[in-house]
């Protein structure tokens, strides 16, 4: 299956500070550049942390390194953005740094970068969970288990062995759009499945 990359989406002309530089630098940076947080790099371009607008409000040191989030939280541009922006969500950040094999910084994501994701339709979202999951990656017909998707949340529902629905969900999850997955499959070591005829949903039968 192919997916959106985070280099695809980053920014890579990054406004970035140093833990050295003065409380009213940073914001000065902030504002000139109309945005709410910045990575901080070492002297060679490491991430050594995050400092936002917030930070700055609430702590008002008198330099970066006191102020900002550190350990930073990172992605690398090779990995796939509906990834990144499950950890955004579960970290409760607005951006990550994007950064080389060297953890060095090449870009930035934010929340709206990654927002793109998930405006996919539902009908697509479940086109290609049967096509390029179950037909595709798994070698299984597209209706072998129902497929249900609403506002990018896929309810998956059916019968399979215990290793394809291990994976059925791992790979469902990875597809562009899929907010969560609901797993109502059931499983055995015998691979018996339920008769895809009797787990179609409305949709199927609406042509």
């Amino acid at each position: 299956m192919k997916h959106l990359k985070v280099g695809g989406l980053m920014t890579d002309d990054v406004v970035s500070a140093l833990p050295a530089m003065s409380f009213r630098d940073v914001a000065k940076l902030l504002a000139e550049h109309d945005i709410t947080g910045l990575p901080v790099v070492d002297t060679d371009d490491h991430v050594i942390g995050v400092v936002s607008a917030s930070d700055l409000l609430a702590r008002r040191a008198l330099t970066v390194r006191g102020v900002m989030s550190a350990p930073a939280v990172t992605v690398h541009a090779e990995e796939a953005a509906a990834d990144a922006a499950r950890l955004m969500a579960r970290l409760g950040v607005e951006r990550l740094p994007v950064v080389d094999e060297e953890e060095r910084l090449v870009g930035i994501v934010t929340r709206r970068d990654l927002l793109r994701v998930f405006l996919r339709p539902d009908p697509e979202i479940r086109r290609r969970i049967r096509e390029e999951v179950l037909a595709d990656a798994m070698d299984l017909p597209p209706d072998a288990i129902d497929v249900h998707v609403l506002d990018g949340v896929v309810t998956l529902a059916g019968r399979l062995r215990r290793s394809q629905a291990s994976m059925l969900r791992r790979l469902a999850e990875r597809v562009e759009g899929v907010v969560a997955v609901v797993d109502r499959l059931s499983a055995g070591d015998d691979g018996t499945r339920v008769d895809a005829s009797s787990t179609r949903s409305a949709h199927d039968f609406s042509g």
